[in-house]
């Protein structure tokens, strides 16, 4: 059982018909959580009944909530998801919200110098106080984890870049690291050659690059491994590649081949694709029967 404490947004995610918790961090943190690590969650959410809600729905989940803030100005983070004809989701993210203020306190401080493994995202540092606060919780961080999650307009290559060299892993979609490279003056459509580029521009030495329904590239230790997807009718995308990070995470900080972690997690991350919203509930034994169901 590993210690992970997860940092960033925590939000509602609101479709045409319905509204369902979300915010990456949050669904990485309750993947793993139900894969049996000890994990917890930095963030704010607003004074309301939206905010009550996700400090419910964190308890129930069994998310560590001791680093949980509350803001008594701003409201609860909320997104407006529009999702095409293939469940491909965009995004519109309200500004500002109470996880644009996610302050330095004595608490988050201790539980990242207590955990093994620390996640953050992109997205949380379009604001200073957020970006500052993670700034500083990355200087006591061990295994640092960062989930690139481009959300136009909320990042910048300058941003970016601090944020890669600070990690010891790194997670993009196949869109995300072409457009980074790009920004850094690199130019091939190869996914292997990009991913090597980033790996000498920012001395990272594991680095994931998922392709939605196409699988993933896990870049381990200076060895490629492959997984080309498990093939299921997509409901909606949210949340999928939250789930896949954290499954294959969960794999790897507990010493599991670098192929298995990676065939595990993008056996999880289809099934969370071809059901609604970002945390259904599923079994490991669940996942390990759609494995073999798929591979006979």
């Amino acid at each position: 059982m590993a210690n992970i404490t997860c940092f960033g947004e925590v939000l509602w995610d609101v479709f045409p018909t319905h509204k369902k918790i979300g915010g990456a961090p949050l669904n990485v943190a309750v993947r793993l959580q139900s894969l049996e690590n000890n994990v917890y969650i930095i963030t704010k959410v607003g004074e309301d009944d939206n905010g009550q809600k996700i400090k419910t729905f964190i308890k129930e989940n069994n998310v560590n909530k001791v680093a949980l803030q509350i803001d008594e100005e701003l409201k609860t983070g909320k997104v407006k998801v529009l999702l095409d004809n293939n469940g491909c989701a965009s995004y519109d993210i309200m500004f500002p919200r109470a996880w644009d203020q996610i302050e330095l306190t004595e608490s988050a401080k201790k539980i990242v110098k207590v955990s093994d493994a620390f996640v953050y995202g992109s997205l949380v540092a379009r604001n200073e106080v957020s970006r500052n606060t993670l700034y500083e919780l990355l200087k006591i961080a061990k295994y640092k984890i960062f989930d690139v999650n481009l959300r136009a307009p909320y990042y910048n290559i300058e941003g970016l870049s601090y944020l890669m060299n600070e990690a010891s892993f790194i997670k993009f979609n196949d869109d995300e690291i072409i457009e980074i490279s790009k920004g850094l003056n690199f130019k091939s459509t190869s996914l292997e050659e990009n991913i090597q580029f980033i790996a000498e521009t920012t001395n990272t030495k594991s680095i994931c690059v998922t392709k939605g329904g196409s699988g993933a590239i896990l870049y381990y230790n200076d060895v490629f491994y492959y997984n080309e997807g498990y093939k299921v009718k997509v409901v909606d995308t949210v949340g999928a590649g939250d789930s896949f990070l954290a499954s294959l995470i969960n794999k790897l900080l507990k010493d599991v081949a670098p192929q298995e972690a990676l065939d595990f997690a993008c056996a999880v991350g289809a099934i969370v694709a071809s059901s609604e919203g970002a945390n259904p509930e599923i079994k490991e034994s669940d996942i390990l029967d759609f494995m073999e169901k798929k591979t006979v």
